[in-house]
């Protein structure tokens, strides 16, 4: 069984995609943490209603985040890292000694890179028009949205689409990406 922390910096919804996989069997995994670097995110809500132990860290929180991060990782024997919505750069040692993975809301590389998250990307595929769209999975490294691409799932932009319907439907391919992409990675 794989030991995994999720980090998330508001709802963390592969959370809860990750839990359910987990209690179902679909993913052979251990979610051992959750960290979030946000006071109020839903995260760490779910996490304590789930019994998983979890953590706030930040720079009120503590002078370093980053040791911190890489110290209850450690603790915890996690060997791989779930980004979910987590909106910090981790530190070059955190991605090199550890398999972090992330779902971007885009087809890497477009429209992928610092400022590009949530609405944002959507709003730039409509406004470019493209024609279709999707989710990424892929490996975390130095360099935002440039990590080895795991698996992507696309759709086709629909006739009249809005950024907020293909937000929409984004986050609803994207858990069956979540899923999938982790089974081909964690073999």
């Amino acid at each position: 069984m794989k030991k995994i922390a999720v980090l998330a910096s508001h709802n963390g919804s592969a959370l809860n995609i990750l839990h359910n996989a987990s209690l179902n069997h679909i993913l052979d995994i251990n979610i051992a943490l959750v960290i979030s670097n946000n006071t109020n995110a839903p995260a760490l809500q779910n996490a304590d209603k789930y019994g998983i132990k979890n953590h706030l860290v930040n720079s009120k929180t503590d002078e370093n985040p980053d040791t911190r991060i890489y110290s209850l990782l450690k603790e915890y024997n996690c060997d791989y890292i779930f980004l979910s919505g987590y909106m910090k750069k981790l530190s070059s040692a955190i991605t090199k000694d550890f398999k972090v993975i992330n779902s971007h809301p885009s087809l890497l590389p477009k429209y992928g890179g610092k400022g590009m998250y949530g609405r944002f990307v959507h709003e730039a595929v409509i406004k470019n028009k493209e024609t279709i769209s999707g989710v990424t999975i892929h490996e975390v490294n130095d360099v935002y949205d440039e990590g080895k691409i795991i698996l992507q799932k696309e759709l086709r932009i629909l006739d009249g689409e809005t950024s907020e319907s293909l937000e929409s439907r984004i986050k609803e391919l994207e858990k069956s990406a979540i899923i999938e992409g982790l089974q081909q990675y964690l073999k």
